[in-house]
């Protein structure tokens, strides 16, 4: 019997000690409370989150980053839920600074987004307007599927499986006689099922490849997709999501490509992973595009050139240059990938005659994924955007604790003054987090801080070529306040990422679950225990939180 209660002493003892450590016990709340019946679950969560011992919850409302847009219930709603953190005794933590994931930022002035430079881009002067000059190397992609033999494509520098899970289609054709279609044998799946082109582009231009798509029953949508590799060494040039559906009619996609430093890329199509159903391919092609998401402000200026070296002034010699379709998308919090770009149109004061050549070199957004758009690092109207916001969200919330929203920049550093002052994506991600933690201070001087971990952490995102950043991110932990919190989600190297915070002085909360398996916390603490870890995130991204109790049980044995 003593043995027993001994036993039972130590467990408890083993718990309580394991416990110790984890101070902050936080939920990841995304809820839009501008909607009454969102604001009930995200009451209804932090109910629940405090019965279960959580001590704060994040709200990372889209909305805190546009109160200068939402209607009076959204101020109610917030206020409410306010109330009811004080309540229960729950922190409430707003995220704020969304770098990385801008469209709060964009909202306001789409000319904040980080532009990727096109140079010396070619335009003919016709009836006073530039035509952008036919590169004749693109028709080189025999995109229209018409020249094969059997199933094999002739012009393509190679065709996965053809015959077998590739074929020359004439029954479903969008143009022509014949289409490329993706079909498994039964019971094949996973298999890529490609074509690639090789062509000679010119360095530091804008193209647009589009491809039309048809669809029956086809399992892998989302596997598919249009993008090319170039430079030296080959670096993916373009990220963008093509929206393909299970069943679709003929459909028109598009990417955009800045070839960066390549005079050669790697133009590939198709399927990664297919599965069952079938996919037909036609009408390929890719031309240039100069000025589709065109980015005008003081960091990305517009340079057009005559090649006699004469400067064409904008407002004297060219009409001022604003792609009016990307400011009316970013205004509703949307981005398009490709739309009709502005034109040049030349003012009588350029005496141009038709056929003269003129240079245009600009700076234009991208997308990654499904419209994900990156606000400048380092534009000064950016820190007055994020000055307004914090001015906004102390005056409804009063928190203790902020928490700083740099995550997956991937578009950076490509600013004409960031090139020419030859600083690193690190330092200018250093700078931007510094002085947004100085924005916080200079309004609430004793505020708590936090951040993400990927983008400081050399084992996760702070690295070489990470997507179409501008150099190393390495060095941008610098601009990390000392005593700035770190909220980690790079479960990938828990030992490596871990250590690393530590030993520079950051205590550490583990963002943990991520839809995926509840126990894995466990392990991950364990892996972690020695490092600074002094705290977990019930962090979701499907609006699941089925979980939150069996999390907290695994977390700290609730």
């Amino acid at each position: 019997m003593m043995r027993s209660i001994l036993l039972v002493s130590c467990l408890v003892a083993s718990s309580a000690s394991a416990a110790e450590p984890l101070a902050h016990r936080w939920v990841y709340l995304r809820k839009n409370l501008q909607v009454d019946a969102q604001l009930a679950e995200a009451e209804a969560i932090l109910r629940r989150a405090r019965a279960a011992g959580y001590t704060a919850v994040v709200l990372a409302d889209f909305k805190l980053g546009v109160l200068d847009r939402v209607i009076d219930r959204y101020f109610r709603n917030l206020a409410r839920l306010r109330a009811l953190a004080d309540a229960l005794d729950l922190e409430l933590i707003p995220a704020v600074a969304p770098f990385g994931y801008s469209s709060a930022i964009l909202m306001h002035d789409a000319d904040l987004a980080e532009g990727v430079p096109a140079r010396d881009v070619r335009f003919e002067v016709r009836g006073g307007r530039g035509v952008p000059v036919r590169d004749e190397r693109l028709a080189a992609v025999p995109g229209d599927f018409e020249d094969h033999t059997g199933d094999t494509f002739r012009g393509w520098r190679f065709q996965d499986d053809p015959g077998a899970g590739t074929f020359a289609d004439t029954s479903v054709v969008h143009g022509g006689r014949t289409s490329l279609r993706v079909e498994n044998r039964p019971g094949v799946r996973g298999v890529n099922r490609r074509v690639a082109a090789r062509l000679a582009v010119h360095p530091w231009h804008q193209y647009h490849a589009s491809v039309w798509i048809r669809t029956d029953a086809f399992e892998t949508p989302e596997t598919v997709r249009l993008f090319a590799i170039g430079g030296d060494p080959g670096r993916t040039l373009n990220y963008q999501d093509l929206g393909v559906q299970a069943t679709q009619d003929w459909t028109q996609h598009h990417v955009i490509i800045n070839s960066l430093d390549a005079e050669e890329i790697m133009l590939y199509a198709g399927v990664w992973g297919a599965g069952g159903g079938r996919l037909w391919m036609d009408d390929l092609v890719i031309d240039e595009a100069p000025l589709v998401n065109v980015v005008r402000r003081p960091g990305c200026p517009l340079v057009v050139r005559c090649d006699d070296g004469r400067e064409l002034e904008e407002g004297v010699h060219v009409r001022p240059v604003r792609d009016e379709r990307m400011h009316e998308l970013a205004h509703r919090g949307d981005f398009e990938v490709y739309h009709d770009p502005p034109p040049i149109e030349f003012l009588p004061a350029a005496a141009l005659p038709d056929g003269a050549i003129v240079r245009a070199s600009f700076h234009h957004a991208v997308s990654i994924y499904s419209g994900q758009v990156a606000a400048s690092l380092s534009e000064p109207e950016v820190f007055a955007w994020f000055e307004h916001q914090v001015e906004g969200v102390a005056h409804i919330l009063a928190p203790r604790r902020w928490f700083l929203s740099h995550d997956e920049i991937r578009v950076a550093n490509w600013s004409a003054p960031e090139i020419a002052a030859g600083r690193t994506a690190g330092d200018v991600l250093a700078a931007n987090v510094g002085r947004c933690a100085g924005i916080v201070r200079a309004r609430q001087p004793e505020a708590g801080l936090c951040v993400w971990s990927d983008m400081f952490d050399p084992h996760h995102n702070a690295r070489d070529a990470f997507y179409l950043v501008n150099g190393t991110l390495a060095g941008s932990w610098e601009g990390l306040p000392a005593d700035l919190l770190v909220i980690n989600w790079n479960s990938g190297k828990p030992v490596e990422s871990t250590r690393f915070f530590a030993d520079r002085g950051h205590e550490q909360v583990l963002a943990g679950f991520y839809d995926g398996p509840v126990d894995a916390i466990r392990e991950w603490l364990r892996a972690s225990r020695d490092h600074a870890v002094v705290g977990v995130m019930y962090t979701t991204w499907r609006d699941d939180y089925r979980q939150l109790e069996a999390f907290a049980e695994a977390a700290w044995g609730r």
